[in-house]
């Protein structure tokens, strides 16, 4: 069974209360609203971004959302992991890591030279899963963010 599934905006009532699980979990403001149109923004196809179903199409447990850019410094065409939820029912079965190993080749193929995320400080047993899929701090640099 394939586990990761492009999503398309026929996902988006698949994908609405796994990301407001995941903006509860992590303590993100925001509103339904604002969630639905920034998914009717990312299925335009006016962003370089993507998203995936983890689990079952019909039922998914998760998500993971990436962006696109471009850095010199990487080698060229990056992507950035914006979102990615495991609901926690189901944490600790694998999934997450099996959605990481399928997800890097399909980067690769699409040219991108470098996988870039943010974990949260207070959630070691994230950070243990990225750094097992080959994720490592870049202690030289913190990313820093302003809202416009």
């Amino acid at each position: 069974m394939n586990m990761l599934h492009l999503a398309t905006a026929d996902d988006t009532d698949k994908l609405l209360p796994l990301i407001a699980a995941y903006h509860a979990f992590e303590e993100i403001e925001c509103n339904d609203d604002a969630r639905r149109d920034a998914l009717r923004l990312l299925f335009s196809g006016e962003v370089q971004a993507a998203a995936w179903l983890i689990g079952p199409r019909r039922a998914p447990v998760g998500y993971i959302v990436v962006s696109f850019g471009f850095s010199i410094e990487l080698g060229g065409r990056d992507a950035f992991i914006d979102e990615f939820f495991i609901r926690q029912s189901v944490r600790g079965r694998g999934m997450g890591s099996q959605a990481l190993s399928l997800l890097v080749p399909m980067l690769r193929e699409m040219g991108v030279r470098a996988l870039n995320m943010e974990v949260d400080h207070e959630n070691p047993r994230a950070r243990k899963l990225y750094e097992r899929a080959g994720f490592r701090a870049r202690s030289k640099y913190f990313l820093m963010s302003r809202p416009l």
